[in-house]
């Protein structure tokens, strides 16, 4: 595919000549090669005519581009598409052709800028944008670095403590900070931008303005000795944030070599450093996130019907504590009136002081001014009883785990809510049929599963029941996505997907303590893995009655493969119950600061006592490597129950729910994506050894077996599946 660059004049309009290189993909989509080879050839035509003094690159309709075509990755990586040769882009085309050009050109930008886009930009001689233009390089989030010139012109643009941020954060700047930071030259609405950035070129072919080549500015770099200190507080804070990433400092090491032996050193470390990740695990692995992400919302049986979804105007939320209080602060940040119930006035105040708190909290933080607390704020109702609840579109009720409460309440909605109001709970592990059992409205009855806190984590996990409206499921499919949360959806079974998939995590590491395993080694293991913190942590920060209540419905519906340990309880009856009571299995002083605590010892020893077991001297010598497969390989073992069972619609959603909701490292893809980069063969017959050890808690299911046995990777779906999707 050629072409994709048009010359078109405008001699009509203007004289002497201005080109302007329309670059038709670019509105606001990614791009391949083609299009930077039709540029450079476009280029060359340019040059060559006697007609051309300046040149303006845009995009259809002005918009300018989102960046390189991610899709193509996959075909490079697995040598389906030829790619250029290293330096090819970023020397030959954006270098020696573009920014070397004995004819100057300006970039028109508006809508995205990103990754490529803006290094093509930035290769340009000025750069003229709309404010709400967004430019970044956010080449990071995929395993990659800017490979097109961007770690060397950024931080002569906008310095290099800017723009390192830029681009290790991936963050994307707006055009009016771009203007102040001196990326952009110019700001003019769109209506005006084709025509100023025209103007401004033929200004700097007259000389009018000041012809500069962003590529050898050095006046916004600081002094070499200055600019070492920075590189390596950004290397400190690098290892620090990602320590098993390394492209965050092959980044910084393109930064350097730019500065320290010249931009055009930096840009072949740079493009030798792209080629080099492009084929890594890492990006691998995150290019399967991108893409995975953006398929949850694909619904067999509900997003295939051709439904429109229908208008939420109101959102009602029972229940004022952690959750309901999250629930409504997200409803609330998307402008969606709110009514708020409680069971009397004195809950109801705890509850929208928690929601004051969780806005005053992005108001200190600089995400919030004032004006849009007080707008927010306005929104929220709160109301004692259901007088309210006659006109609104949705009920999430947010109210403790109790299977006989929640039936009454619903039996309450059904009465007092119009008849196409969605009624949807916010239960974690409860079976919706059996909360739904007393109403007749089962059609319209949902799982909203928000993470704590709710306005903060980034899934929503949408539970269907054999009976769900898929009118239902596209409506809150909408919802999830105005809210900013990535939508999975999933079957009706006690703890759904998420925490189906996720309580052998916590539930293996008893299992493990009892056998003589050390607490903090089990959780050092995890969070050196990559996971935000390990399961003892994290039981503490959940809270032990929680873990204890939950533990027991997966007792009574899995109870030939849950482990029972008394560890929980016995602590609880000394009143440790996690972080809320200052002391689980850390102890917490200061700002939730969690500390070792060897008085766990006592409790350690009672709960293993109590369970008849004696330690396992061989579990004391393994490496955490070994530890890390003992805690996640019964993880992916009931993951693959839920696929086979049909709870999951794909292992891609499984991927996403893992990262989005229990903070699986993205970089490792996902828990099936890492599953099959181990392979079911070396997965299943570790279970195999485990089960012969300790016991049926690892034993591996018949779907994982299925796969080992014949050489499948876990994430392909059964056709039995399949078919009952």
């Amino acid at each position: 595919m050629r072409g994709d660059v048009k010359l078109l004049p405008s001699c009509q309009l203007l004289q002497p000549l201005c080109l302007i290189l329309y670059s038709v993909i670019c509105m606001i989509r990614d791009w391949g090669f083609c299009v930077l080879y039709s540029l450079k050839e476009s280029y060359e035509e340019a040059l060559r005519r006697s007609d051309v003094k300046a040149i303006v690159v845009t995009g259809k309709g002005g918009k300018f581009s989102g960046g390189f075509d991610i899709s193509s990755f996959g075909g490079v990586q697995g040598g389906q598409m030829m790619q250029p040769k290293v330096g090819y882009i970023a020397i030959d085309i954006l270098t020696d052709t573009v920014e070397a050009a004995t004819k100057p050109s300006v970039a028109a930008i508006d809508g995205l800028a990103l990754g490529g886009g803006l290094e093509v930009a930035m290769a340009c001689h000025a750069r003229i944008a709309t404010p709400m233009a967004q430019l970044g390089l956010p080449e990071l989030q995929l395993g990659i670095i800017p490979g097109f010139g961007g770690t060397q012109r950024l931080p002569r643009l906008v310095g290099l403590t800017k723009s390192l941020e830029m681009m290790l954060l991936s963050k994307p700047i707006k055009g009016g900070e771009a203007h102040e930071l001196g990326l952009v030259d110019a700001l003019v609405s769109p209506n005006d931008l084709v025509n100023t950035a025209r103007q401004w070129a033929l200004d700097i072919y007259e000389l009018r303005r000041p012809w500069i080549k962003s590529l050898y500015k050095t006046d916004k770099l600081e002094p070499l000795g200055e600019a070492r200190e920075i590189l390596k507080f950004a290397r400190a804070q690098a290892q620090k944030q990602a320590a098993n990433l390394r492209h965050p400092l092959v980044c910084i090491d393109a930064v350097e070599e730019g500065i320290v032996a010249g931009p055009r050193a930096g840009l072949w470390k740079e493009a030798t450093a792209f080629q080099d990740l492009l084929f890594s695990d890492t990006c691998k692995s995150l290019v399967h996130v991108f893409f995975s992400q953006r398929a949850t919302s694909k619904i067999p049986g509900a997003t295939d019907l051709g439904l429109m979804p229908r208008k939420i105007s109101k959102v009602a939320i029972l229940g004022g504590g952690l959750m309901g209080s999250g629930i409504a602060t997200a409803m609330i940040l998307s402008n969606y009136p709110v009514i708020l119930k409680e069971v009397n006035e004195k809950f109801l105040n705890a509850g929208i002081d928690r929601i004051k708190a969780n806005l005053q909290s992005r108001v200190r933080k600089g995400k919030m001014t004032n004006e849009r607390y007080e707008k927010a704020m306005s929104l929220v109702t709160g109301v004692v009883d259901y007088e309210h609840f006659k006109d609104v579109d949705l009920v999430i009720e947010a109210v403790i785990e109790n299977v006989k409460l929640k039936q009454r309440i619903f039996s309450d909605l059904e009465k007092y809510c119009p008849s196409h109001c969605i009624l949807a709970t916010n239960t974690s592990t409860i079976d919706l049929n059996l909360i739904g059992e007393k109403t007749k409205s089962q059609d319209r009855i949902v799982g909203a599963h928000f993470f704590s806190p709710a306005h903060v984590m980034p899934l929503l996990e949408i539970v269907r029941t054999q009976r769900t409206s898929p009118q239902v499921v596209v409506d809150l499919l909408d919802v999830g996505k105005k809210i900013k949360k990535t939508p999975i959806v999933v079957g009706n079974c006690t703890g759904f997907a998420v925490n189906r998939m996720f309580f052998p995590y916590t539930q293996s590491a008893l299992f493990y303590v009892d056998l003589g395993m050390d607490v903090y080694k089990i959780d050092r293991a995890c969070t050196k893995f990559g996971m935000p913190m390990g399961p003892f942590r994290l039981a503490d920060l959940v809270g032990f009655g929680v873990a204890v209540a939950t533990g027991m419905q997966y007792l009574e519906n899995f109870p030939e493969r849950v482990y029972k340990s008394m560890l929980l309880p016995l602590m609880m009856e000394d009143n440790r119950a996690g972080e809320a009571t200052r002391k689980g299995f850390y102890k917490y002083e200061g700002k939730r600061k969690a500390t070792p605590d060897p008085e766990i010892t006592k409790y350690i020893e009672k709960s293993r006592s109590m369970a008849g077991v004696t330690t396992d001297p061989e579990l004391l010598k393994l490496s955490e490597k070994d530890i890390v497969e003992m805690v996640f390989f019964p993880v992916i073992n009931e993951a693959c129950r839920v696929l086979d069972e049909g709870i999951a619609v794909k292992a891609s959603d499984l991927d996403i729910a893992s990262i989005f909701g229990m903070g699986f490292p993205p970089y490792r893809g996902g828990v099936m994506y890492w599953a099959d980069s181990i392979g079911a063969k070396y997965i299943h017959g570790k279970l195999e050894e485990w089960t012969n050890r300790y016991g049926g808690f690892f034993k591996p299911c018949s779907y994982l077996a299925e796969r080992a046995a014949k050489g499948i990777p876990l994430s392909a779906l059964a056709k039995k599946v399949q078919a009952r999707l």
